[in-house]
């Protein structure tokens, strides 16, 4: 079959020994030398053809593609054909690579411009997840290593793809390896000139995004950088476990993130090598390809976890005496050679004693909050533990013994406690809590689970919210003076009118956050993560001032 490629054909295909197109009368012979004999696609700037070089012994296959300015002006085309040629001599460069189709030709005719590719026979991933399934952790790993030093090579041409996605990377039949294909740079570098006098403004918008979904913000504002392409690539390896569009996965509204995670089941470390690809903020992406290998490299991601820690006691020590045994001495406990075993009444002595000091700690214990059973209990004796009982001076209470566990917290809160200050409630599970004004100043919040939570007009002074997950929670007009928040999670949090001056901000994530109104210095700020979701203090989005 002969394929006419003239845009507007109404029956473009024709039989293969035809010379004109019997619907439009366009000569089939592009450049008296290609057959042309099927469509492989349609875009906004143009269309993909496969055909054969009738020049050539053999006649063998090749991949044609045709842009189409979408404005016939003069000069628009007269800069689109410059632009044109210099993008084909970067191709021509690149294409030196195994893993790149190799240029061919490159021309213009009827107004149309042309480049001739080699034809790569394979499938391509995409077609590969619909037939073999979805990857694993280990393959989507391989699949990494395998095409990274290839986008390795073309940024090192200083050339962005731009397009990187499931349908543009082939698995090659002749060894099974990965080939890159499709740029499409020409249509950005026409995106990004200025336009000519008398050419409509918005006629080559068509030409300056990638696929939606796949390409990042920054380039959808016709900025590409290199760390676009990383993106990409990480929303591709989103595809290959999922078998999802973009556009079949929930987005973070305030943040503009994909919530890949829920959809995938990978490592620790893989899934922080993957979240680092896809951060929205092109700031705290990997800024390189080299950035993304050393990360796959590493064996482990050195991560800091806390965890409340339950200290030993020491050998002999009140909180777990060791038995004593008829002779008087406790196993376990170097005896002195000049002193000799106790006799039977230091024996007895020592039992009245042990009987007296045992019913001491059997008090203590009655009112240690991590001993007791009941939530609601706990949680008052927490309390009591600092003021005192029935007005006698309270008992000094190691922190550790302030643990609480999340009912017991919400049991206090009910009871109507609002104070729950120096106690360590690090590591608990309270997403969607009802907590307006509770107050946690010194308190460890450690790696605690907020989410969703309502802790607005509440005091946070010197709390340790290191690593807290606080995304989504409404924690306006609450006091962070000297707070701890170091790589807190606080996407989409409502901080309006908050007090955070000389909170530690650093690695805290922003993105998406509401802002506005709160006391906080830039350079605050600027040790934080915010995207252009974020609200900052003069109530715009994007940008601090």
């Amino acid at each position: 079959m002969s394929y006419c490629v003239n845009p507007d054909c109404p029956q473009p295909k024709n039989p293969i020994d035809a010379f004109l197109c019997q619907a439009c009368g366009a000569r089939l012979l592009v450049r008296n030398r290609y057959r042309v004999t099927k469509s492989l696609g349609q875009g906004g700037f143009g269309a993909t053809f496969v055909a054969i070089d009738v020049s050539l012994p053999g006649e063998p296959i090749c991949v044609i593609k045709q842009l189409r300015p979408s404005n016939n002006h003069e000069k628009f085309l007269r800069m689109a054909r410059e632009l044109f040629e210099r993008e084909a001599r970067t191709l021509g460069k690149i294409g030196n690579h195994p893993q790149i189709p190799r240029l061919l030709d490159f021309f213009e005719e009827r107004r149309n411009f042309y480049l001739v590719q080699e034809y790569v026979s394979g499938h391509t991933i995409h077609q590969e997840v619909k037939q073999t399934g979805l990857f694993k952790e280990e393959k989507i790993r391989d699949f990494l290593i395998e095409i990274l030093p290839v986008i390795t090579y073309i940024h090192s041409q200083q050339v962005i793809h731009r397009d990187i996605k499931p349908a543009n990377i082939l698995r090659r039949d002749q060894d099974g390896k990965l080939v890159l294909i499709d740029f499409g740079a020409v249509k950005n570098y026409v995106a990004q000139m200025e336009v000519p006098e008398g050419v409509e403004q918005g006629s080559n918008t068509q030409f300056a995004v990638g696929t939606s979904g796949y390409a990042p913000p920054e380039q959808l504002a016709m900025r590409p950088i290199f760390a676009s392409d990383i993106y990409a690539l990480g929303v591709t390896c989103v595809y290959l476990m999922t078998g999802k569009s973009p556009k079949d996965i929930e987005y973070n509204p305030s943040t503009g993130e994909m919530m890949w995670q829920k959809h995938v089941q990978l490592g620790k470390h893989m899934t922080q090598v993957l979240g680092k690809m896809l951060e929205v903020s092109v700031r705290y992406r990997y800024q390189s390809v080299e950035e993304v290998q050393q990360a796959l490299a590493s064996t482990a991601v050195a991560v800091e976890t806390r965890a409340p820690r339950v200290p030993t006691p020491p050998v002999g020590s009140p909180s777990k005496p060791l038995p004593i045994d008829k002779a008087g001495v406790r196993p376990g406990l170097p005896q002195n050679p000049n002193n000799p075993p106790q006799n039977a009444q230091n024996t007895a002595s020592s039992s009245a004693s042990q009987r007296i000091a045992e019913k001491i700690r059997e008090q203590r214990l009655e009112r240690d909050p991590t001993n007791i059973k009941n939530a609601g209990d706990r949680s008052q004796i927490g309390a009591d533990l600092r003021t005192g009982f029935g007005g006698v001076p309270a008992i000094p209470v190691p922190r550790e013994q302030l643990k609480l566990d999340a009912q017991g917290v919400l049991a206090a809160f009910r009871r109507g406690q609002r104070t729950f200050s120096e106690m360590d409630i690090s590591s608990l599970d309270l997403a969607k809590a009802h907590l307006p004004g509770i107050t946690l100043s010194s308190a460890n919040c450690a790696y605690i689970n907020l989410q969703g939570a309502n802790l607005a007009a509440g005091k946070f002074d010197k709390a340790d919210l290191s690593g807290a997950v606080l995304k989504d929670t409404v924690l306006s007009k609450g006091y962070f003076s000297y707070a701890n928040l170091q790589n807190a999670d606080l996407r989409g949090a409502d901080l309006s009118d908050a007090y955070l001056n000389y909170a530690n901000l650093h690695g805290a994530n922003l993105c998406g956050a509401n802002l506005k109104g709160v006391k906080v210095t830039e350079d605050q700020l600027n040790q934080a993560k915010t995207n252009f979701m974020t609200v900052f203090p003069n109530g715009k989005r994007g940008g601090f001032w």
